[in-house]
């Protein structure tokens, strides 16, 4: 075998061709491993536009072996290893060629097109530079041939789309130089090491020891080894005194996380955690012969050690106003704001700042973070934000600020996307964003914990026992009384039910209870009556209202906000951007980006995603018609909007119902796009990353599901009093029945926490409950369910789109059942009566699925190998 360091331009230049093999898996990559590609894309191409010499990434490695040359010369090789590599980055330029082509600029889409994407003087199927796998072949070739049917469902589709919105997001905010610095980056700056075969040898033997190869030494084990091959002398004292019980505090995970985190804090706000033993080594290098200067590195990172513990367990921190915000951030999640921590810790440690000083620091930080989510901002770039501020508070502080006023500045400054929202985005914000659907469920929580902590109650709640939940005032599926109600507050234009959809999911009609099965769906008049004798503070102001409409709500609202910018300050009033756009309009252009080839969606929930109102959405989008993907916005019963047009340069196009026609959408005789295509709020927002937007799935072991012995009895018999209420007797037995299946399968039941208690066929592979596999979604009370292709994608074995296309298929031979290829990413839907009269076909497909989900599970390689090849 025969390795060699080169770059993606130069690995496939020429007339040649790398297969696939068949006994490769299918492309798998998704939205987590596109953006970490993309990331690195991204600061390489930062480098070239600030005129630094951008240093080659390296990519990875791919083993090729070589085949039979083509007819003309072609030489062929088949990819043993890096499939992934490969398609992902072919991918990333048909996107770059279109993009080209979108915008006028044909030299340079020509260019990608014949020197990268295809073999121009090749027929058929080595026509094509890269041939992927027989079940990918499909979707890669729509895109490289630019058919109607290019970013459609499955993986192949949500990489072209991904990176679509990418590059025209990129572009619209950088310019044109910025897409030719990221063709610069892809063509010469991605180093990729190409291994291959000789001619002979066994490709498959390659392959197989390639993927069952045990796990490597981490990224600290490296360093630990570097150190101590550096303290010839000193080594056994300091590995004893020092190492060794940093190791056993922290543990592995975090014993890696501190040493990415001593190099942020030291000031390389591009630290990577895969690489840290490379920069690590780097930075170490110059003291290798200096044992001294190395033991008093590691005293250094001993000492950093209890810092760290005292922010991942703040009870560790021994000042309470510190401690307390500490706490706040650990319960919020994730590790954003580590590196300032640390940073304020280390000064508060060394006598820079007092207790409280570092508090308030520290409360800037999650008030960034509350004011974005209040505002609807994404979570993208901000842990590229907190690594920055390190360095960036060093340098404020150089102007004689105080450590508090260096941190508020520093976030104060808009750049890229740091966006610290002012008071007037937030009071708009809370005022008509839905709020429900905004951060993770636990965040919101947090936020409606802190309102309450603030009215100073004389008995503070436990919330570690309390067990309390968000919930809707106005219920989510409210009765006719609801509506009678609102009709009163409707404008002339306005319906009860834009009305409810407008109000139900801010934050003036959300608070929180421990009584959700007593909430429900109660008129006011009873919900007055629990909420009370509410320990709440928050819970009796409601409940002293005479009623609850628009006005309470937003009133509500109102001293919501008063409170929330009091609880969470902004950045510095002269630092505010007022011409800032609104986060909305930006998400509105993802979600158009994002959608799959063969879909539509209506303004309603364009409306419903970004929290506003369907006119403001359809005012936007009419306004600009070269918005991408504004075809696909149709009218709420799926008829293309009257007043729809193309922008200048595409008057000559065919009308939008032909253009989604030739996609896969079909349409009704009355001109309506099928239902089944449709993408919801709760769609588009899987699409563009936000999972959590109004997403129901099993809580799997806490309180109120299928696994806590009393609760789940309690939750189960929940569920069929829903269904014997709300459905047929046929429906009831028939779904009872194949439930009862499930579990004659060993299979077991869990259940939703949501008004609407639904139920969730479990399968627990392997002995443990974070390996398990739930095909369905039953909702009592609405009548669907949803087959959770969303969530399978992401679960062995049915992150192999094969099988997902497989299930769907047997699901859709079942009649009653029709669900659009296009939703093969997402929660397509059927009826629950379909299990009245179909219930023994629908259990010979839940039968399928278990035998598939077990003998995957026999077949899979031993913990510690590598069983996901590419």
């Amino acid at each position: 075998m025969h390795a060699q360091e080169t770059t993606f331009s130069k690995l496939v230049h020429g007339e040649t061709q790398f297969q696939v093999p068949l006994y490769q898996r299918t492309y798998t990559w998704q939205r987590d491993e596109l953006r970490q590609l993309w990331d690195d894309v991204l600061e390489l191409v930062e480098d070239k536009l600030e005129g630094r010499a951008p240093a080659a990434h390296f990519l990875g490695s791919v083993v090729l072996a070589p085949e039979r040359v083509a007819a003309g010369g072609m030489q062929r090789w088949l990819v043993v290893d890096g499939q992934q590599r490969l398609t992902t980055l072919m991918l990333a330029f048909t996107v770059l060629r279109d993009h080209h082509r979108a915008r006028g600029r044909e030299k340079k889409a020509a260019r990608i097109h014949d020197l990268i994407l295809v073999n121009g003087y090749q027929d058929g199927d080595d026509h094509y530079r890269l041939l992927p796998t027989q079940a990918d072949r499909e979707a890669f070739v729509a895109c490289v041939e630019s058919l109607p049917t290019a970013g459609g469902p499955g993986n192949i589709g949500g990489a072209y789309r991904y990176f679509l919105a990418a590059l025209t997001e990129g572009e619209e905010n950088a310019g044109e130089e910025w897409a030719g610095a990221v063709e610069s980056v892809l063509r010469d700056f991605l180093s990729i090491v190409s291994i291959t075969a000789a001619e002979g040898d066994n490709v498959y033997r390659i392959f197989e020891s390639i993927n069952n190869t045990g796990v490597g030494l981490s990224q600290s084990d490296l360093l630990r080894n570097y150190l101590f091959m550096c303290l010839p002398k000193r080594g056994e004292a300091v590995y004893r005194n020092l190492w060794l019980p940093m190791q056993e505090l922290l543990g592995p995970a975090r014993l890696e996380l501190l040493v990415w985190l001593d190099l942020v804090v030291g000031g390389d706000n591009r630290a990577k955690q895969s690489e840290i033993y490379r920069d690590q080594k780097k930075r170490l290098e110059p003291l290798s012969s200096d044992e001294a200067a190395l033991e008093a590195e590691v005293s250094r990172l001993h000492v950093r050690a209890g810092r760290l513990m005292r922010i991942v367990e703040p009870w560790r921190e021994c000042d309470p106003g510190l401690r307390e915000v500490l706490e706040r951030l650990a319960r919020w999640g994730g590790q954003t704001h580590y590196p300032l921590a640390l940073l304020l810790l280390d000064r508060l440690d060394e006598g820079d700042c007092d207790a409280e000083e570092a508090a308030t620091a520290l409360s800037y930080a999650e008030s960034y973070m509350v004011r974005r989510l209040f505002a609807g901002n994404s979570t993208t770039g901000n842990n590229r934000t907190f690594m920055e501020l390190p360095k960036e508070v060093e340098k404020e502080l150089e102007n004689e600020r105080s450590l508090a006023d260096a941190v508020r500045h520093a976030l104060s400054a808009k750049t890229g996307t740091r966006v610290w929202p002012s008071d007037a985005v937030v009071r708009a914000s809370i005022r008509s964003r839905p709020f429900y659907k905004s951060g993770r469920s636990h965040q919101r929580f947090e936020i409606l914990r802190r309102f309450e902590e603030s009215y100073g109650a004389s008995e503070p709640v436990d919330y570690a026992k309390a067990k309390l939940t968000v919930e809707h005032v106005l219920p989510q599926q409210p009765a006719q009384q609801w509506f009678d109600l609102l009709a009163e507050e409707s404008e002339e234009t306005e319906s009860p039910e834009e009305l409810h959809t407008q109000l139900v999911h801010t934050l003036g009609n959300l608070t929180l209870s421990g009584d959700n099965a007593r909430l429900s769906n109660h008129p006011f008049r009873r919900k007055q009556q629990i909420l009370d004798s509410s320990a709440l503070r928050m819970n009796q102001r409601i409940a002293a209202q005479q009623r609850w409409g628009r006005s309470e709500i937003l009133s509500r609202a109102a001293e919501l906000t008063d409170r929330a910018v009091e609880l969470w300050p902004g950045p510095i009033d002269g630092m505010v951007h007022a011409d800032a756009e609104w986060a909305g309009w930006g998400e509105l252009r993802q979600a158009l980006l994002n959608m799959p080839a063969g879909t539509w969606t209506t303004y309603g929930d364009l409306a419903a995603l970004i929290g506003t109102h369907a006119i403001a959405v359809g005012n936007h989008v009419s306004a600009r018609p070269a918005l991408h993907g504004a075809y696909r916005v149709l009218m709420a019963d799926g008829k293309v909007s009257p007043g729809f047009c193309w922008p200048e340069d595409r008057e000559d196009e065919a009308a939008p119902r032909e253009v989604l026609e030739t996609e896969g959408v079909p349409f009704d005789e009355r001109g309506r796009a099928r239902r089944t295509h449709r993408l919801t709020a709760a769609d588009l927002a899987t699409l563009v990353g936000k999972d959590d937007f109004e997403d129901e799935a099993p809580v799997q072991g806490r309180e109120g599901s299928g696994s806590s012995e009393g609760a789940g009895e309690t939750v189960a018999a929940r569920f069929e009093t829903l269904l014997r209420d709300n459905q047929t007797p046929d429906t009831v037995e028939g779904v009872l029945a194949s439930l009862r299946f499930w579990e004659e399968q060993g299979g077991s039941l869990d259940y939703g926490k949501k008004n609407e208690t639904s139920c969730f066929p479990m399968l627990t592979l392997g002995g443990t409950r974070t390996r398990s596999l739930w095909p369905l979604a039953l909702y009592p009370a609405s009548g669907t369910t949803e087959v959770v292709f969303q969530h399978l994608k992401r679960r062995p074995p049915f992150d192999d789109e094969l099988l997902r296309r497989e299930l769907m298929a047997r699901l859709n031979r079942v009649e009653g059942i029709d669900l659009a290829e296009a939703k093969l990413d997402l929660r397509p839907s059927f009826p629950l009566e379909v299990f009245a009269d179909h219930g023994e076909e629908l259990r010979g497909v839940l039968e399928w699925f278990v035998r598939t989900a077990t003998l995957a599970e026999a077949r899979r390689p031993a913990d510690g190998d590598h069983g996901a090849p590419e």
